[in-house]
């Protein structure tokens, strides 16, 4: 099955390719599929977020779309960056600023978890949206070169993101889970 994944991000587009493609899955990003264009995301929660996304593509092509919104929160800074993870600092400062709003905050209270939430339309326009989450806290430092965004200082047991393999990534990540649930729902519709 083909589905055209509302992004351009090379990252998301390789995650979204290594964990479905072994299920079947011919995933596209959105230029691969002729569409150019930046959807703004005015949504207030990652899930409307990923609706806005996944619905402008879906309005181009009317052919099964995917999208995802994905954030990291963290609990000492109130949920940010949340829906605005991608834009909370420029690019290769977002985990500096992290750390900086972070120092002085003890290891029990960093806390933290990647979210995801996927937006599918199918065929006919329906409408199915499934939230993973993946529960960690904040490192010290960046560590490891594995990755992207935030994944340097996102603790998940005793090693960062940036620190284990894809393949360990895809089994245990907010995403991984998200698409794990996804299966579920398109595998009910055959």
């Amino acid at each position: 099955m083909k589905l055209i994944l509302a992004s351009n991000n090379k990252n998301k587009l390789r995650e979204f390719r290594e964990i479905l493609e072994p299920e079947g899955f011919e995933v596209v990003s959105q230029s691969e599929a002729g569409a150019d264009i930046e959807v703004e995301e005015t949504g207030t929660t990652f899930d409307e977020n990923a609706y806005l996304k996944a619905k402008a593509i879906y309005d181009m092509f009317k052919t099964p779309v995917i999208a995802d919104d994905s954030g990291l929160e963290v609990d000492a800074l109130n949920g940010a960056p949340g829906i605005y993870s991608a834009r909370y600092a420029e690019e290769g400062k977002r985990c500096a600023r992290v750390l900086s709003e972070l120092e002085g905050v003890p290891d029990e209270k960093r806390t933290a978890r990647f979210k995801c939430c996927i937006c599918y339309i199918d065929e006919k326009g329906g409408k199915h949206v499934v939230t993973g989450i993946c529960e960690g806290k904040i490192g010290y430092e960046k560590k490891g070169t594995n990755g992207f965004g935030y994944d340097p200082i996102f603790m998940y047991g005793d090693k960062s993101f940036a620190e284990i393999s894809a393949e360990e990534k895809n089994k245990v990540s907010h995403r991984s889970d998200a698409l794990r649930k996804f299966e579920k729902v398109i595998k009910g519709e055959k």
